[in-house]
Order: structure tokens, then C-alpha cells, then sequence
């Protein structure tokens, strides 16, 4: 009885000891990479490095820079430059450089987590920071704008009778008759730059970040509003996040000038494809998935086979950032617009470009619709296009600010358009005809009248 009392004993002290050790161990992942991302990589990560220095990769943190001082010395923390560093009183030693100072519970953490050994309890050593962090939660957005924001994304749900907008850390849900806010979805990125849904109309994927800092696609249950997956996590916003039409397949295009396509089921990454050299603004996929084109603020568009990732054109006819890109209807074709006020056609085959039409100011959007191809601009019109040959069906006017987001509903045959100062216009696409408009921005509810 002893015996067996003894040995009870001594397991629960193992276990206890266990216990605690595992809540004192600092994690790399969960306690130290957030630190880093938020305070260091704007100015050591792979567009800038400051000294030659990166850390927006475990492997590249372990890496010295032009001091050729080890930046993490395992269990020695006094001998670690990067320690050194954000300890330093001497305004030209400090890291950050800018800005405050770490705090002394941050400084307490890193310090803490090098003398534990410095171990990584990550994916993969040389994965970008953003990816292996737990994704935050974010802030609630406020109860009440204190004014509008920016219509960046918009998307008609899957029956047409509500609108979803992109605001500030959140996404609101309109009454497409009515102009009346519905409810609200939490815990988004900062800013909605994309909205698109699943062809199963359940799931949404949002394109969000927080400039310099994160980017992410959030693949959000529609009808509870719960956050299912988070994927594409990087350090940059992410402008664009498509599906492919048979709606396995993800992909987003971000500020770091990246392209990720995902397995949308499991959430893996299946493909990077670093072609661009600036930020990627649009995608679209082409009708069987096979190909995927891009726009970029790098001056050009390029298309892409899906298999494999190999670059199959370059189109560098814009000389401007090109902000909107969409296959022709017969697929061998790109329409293509952005900063130099024109819409151009080209073909796949050689980049050659077949035609362009003037769009009157930056196009700040492209999409196509039911046979139709659509454009936002800045000169605040709103342009219908035949998307076989590209000719003008309409104009809309009537918004007072920038056009920068649109979407187009097939069943109910409406468009939305959003501006630049908050402002969403329903349009009857049959005829032109100005449906409703209103004020998409939680707390204010002002009327914007029809004209």
C-alpha cells in the first residue's frame, strides 16, 4: 500500500513538474515572432534589410548581418547582437531605429526565450514569420464611424439580396432594397481589399491586411459570420483572393509581390509563384482552371499554367500599375486596365496586344459578368462593356468620389459599385438605371439621393 502510495506520489510531482515547465517555456511561434513582425521587419525583411540583416524567417534571424555578430547565441543571451540592440541607449544602436522602444516585458520575452535554449517551434526554419504565427484576433471594429471609410470590396451574396462591404476591421452586411444595415461580421484584418464566394455560397474568402505589417485571406462562414481558416498569412496585405471555378483551389496575390495558390479543403499551400517584382493587385482564373493571369503595380500582366507555375506571357504594354485583369469569354484572349486611363486586349499566345479602348480616368477595378465586362474608375464613372469585342454598352455616373470596387450579380442582373468616400451605388445593368444608394458605414446613416 505504501509502495503503491509512493509511486502515486512521485507521478504527481513528474506531472506537476511537467506542468510547469511547459507553461514557462516560451514559444517562438506564439510569444516571440509577433514581437518581430510588429516591431522589425518593415525594415529587415526581403524588400528592405537594414545592414544586410533579415528576420523575417527564423533561418534568416540565426543569419548575421554586416556585423558579422551572431544574432542569437542558444542559452546566452548576453552574447546575442539582436539582444544587444534593442537594449541599446545610443539612439544609433537601438533597433527599432524609429519609434519607440521595445518594452521591457518584449525585451523580458526574447531574452528569456534565448537563455531557454532560442528553440524554434515552427513549420519550417526558412518559412516567412507571418505564416507560422497563430493568426490574432483581431479588434472589434468601432460601434460608430466617426466617418466613412473607402468601399474597398464589395460582394452580392449568393441570392442577391444582401450587399457585403468591406470596412474597418470587419465586414458589414446591407439590404440590397433597402439600404438598411443588417449585421456585422468581427474579427477581420484591418482593411477588405477582396470578397469573393465560394461556388458552394457558403463560404467567403477575404482579402485584408494591415499595411506593412500583415496580410491574410479569412475564409468566413456566411451565415454565423465564424472565421473557419485562416490561409495566406504574409506581411503584406493581400489585394486579391479568387477561387478556382470548380472552387478547390485558392489564390492570392499580396503587397509582397507574391502569388499563393492553397488547397482550399486543407488549407495547404500548394504553389508560390514569384514572377512579379511589385505588389499583385488582380487575379483571374481562367473557365477550366488551367491558367491564372495577374495584374501588378509592377507595370505588367502576366499569365500563368496552373500545373506547374511556369510563366506563359508577359504583357508590358501599360507602362502604368495595372489594377484589373479578366480572360476574354473564348479564353485565349486578356483584358487588362490600370493607371494609363485605357483598357487593352491581348493575346495569350504572344502577349500581342489586339486592341485598347480610352476608360477615361484610372481604372481602379475590372470584372465581367454575364457576357459584360465592367470598370471602376477614378473619374467616378462606371463603364459596361460587350466582352466579346469590346465595345461600350453604357455609362453610370452619379457617384461624387472615386469608383474602386464593384461586383456584379447574374440572377437579379445588378451591379454594385463602391467609392471612394463610402458611398454604394446599385445599378440595374438592363438599362443603367440607379436602383438605390446609400452610405455604407456602421452609425452614420445618412441617404445618398438618387440622380
Amino acid at each position: 500500500m505504501r509502495q503503491a502510495m509512493w509511486i502515486l506520489v512521485v507521478a504527481l510531482v513528474m506531472c506537476q513538474a511537467r506542468w510547469v515547465n511547459a507553461v514557462e517555456t516560451t514559444s517562438f511561434r506564439k510569444d516571440v515572432a509577433p514581437i518581430l513582425l510588429d516591431n522589425c521587419v518593415a525594415c529587415h525583411g526581403a524588400k528592405k534589410a537594414e545592414g544586410n540583416f533579415r528576420i523575417d524567417t527564423f533561418a534568416k534571424l540565426k543569419t548575421a548581418g554586416d556585423s558579422e555578430s551572431p544574432p542569437v547565441v542558444e542559452k546566452k543571451s548576453d552574447e546575442s547582437e539582436i539582444l544587444r540592440r534593442i537594449c541599446a541607449t545610443d539612439i544609433d544602436e537601438r533597433m527599432p531605429p524609429e519609434g519607440d522602444p521595445l518594452t521591457a516585458d518584449q525585451i523580458s520575452v526574447i531574452k528569456r526565450w534565448i537563455d531557454e535554449g532560442a528553440v524554434f517551434d515552427g513549420s519550417a526554419a526558412d518559412a516567412q514569420l507571418a505564416a507560422i504565427v497563430p493568426p490574432p484576433v483581431h479588434p472589434d471594429p468601432p460601434v460608430t464611424y466617426p466617418s466613412t471609410v473607402p468601399i474597398t470590396a464589395v460582394a452580392f451574396s449568393p441570392d442577391g439580396k444582401e450587399l457585403v462591404v468591406g470596412g474597418y476591421h470587419e465586414l458589414s452586411i446591407w439590404n440590397v432594397e433597402s439600404g438598411n444595415l443588417i449585421r456585422r461580421i468581427k474579427n477581420i484584418g484591418q482593411r477588405v481589399h477582396s470578397l469573393m464566394f465560394h461556388i458552394d455560397g457558403k463560404t467567403l474568402a477575404v482579402g485584408c491586411g494591415t499595411p506593412g505589417k500583415l496580410g491574410e485571406v479569412r475564409l468566413v462562414e456566411f451565415a454565423s459570420g465564424n472565421v473557419q481558416k485562416v490561409i495566406g498569412t504574409t506581411t503584406d496585405v493581400v489585394f486579391d483572393a479568387v477561387y478556382s471555378p470548380d472552387g478547390k483551389r485558392l489564390a492570392a496575390g499580396s503587397a509582397d509581390a507574391m502569388i499563393r495558390v492553397f488547397d482550399v479543403n486543407s488549407g495547404e499551400l500548394q504553389r508560390t509563384i514569384a514572377s512579379h517584382s511589385d505588389w499583385i493587385i488582380s487575379l483571374a482564373w481562367n473557365a477550366d482552371g488551367s491558367k491564372l493571369a495577374a495584374a501588378s503595380r509592377d507595370k505588367t500582366c502576366k499569365v500563368f499554367d496552373t500545373s506547374n507555375g511556369e510563366l506563359l506571357v508577359t504583357y508590358s504594354g501599360h507602362n502604368q500599375p495595372v489594377k484589373g485583369i479578366a480572360f476574354h469569354p473564348e479564353g485565349n484572349e486578356i483584358f487588362s486596365a490600370g493607371g494609363d486611363n485605357k483598357l487593352h486586349r491581348w493575346k495569350i499566345a504572344d502577349g500581342a496586344k489586339s486592341a485598347d479602348v480610352a476608360t477615361g480616368g484610372e481604372v481602379m477595378r475590372l470584372f465581367r459578368g454575364d457576357g459584360f465586362l465592367f470598370s471602376v474608375a477614378a473619374d467616378k464613372i462606371v463603364r459596361q462593356f460587350d466582352a466579346a469585342n469590346q465595345k461600350a454598352v453604357r455609362t453610370m455616373e452619379g457617384h461624387a468620389d472615386w469608383v474602386v470596387s464593384g461586383t456584379y450579380h447574374v440572377a437579379s442582373k445588378r451591379l454594385a459599385t463602391g467609392a471612394f468616400n463610402g458611398e454604394i451605388r446599385i445599378w440595374n445593368v438592363g438599362d443603367g438605371s440607379l436602383v438605390k444608394a446609400f452610405t455604407a458605414a456602421p452609425g452614420i446613416t445618412q441617404a445618398v439621393a438618387a440622380k
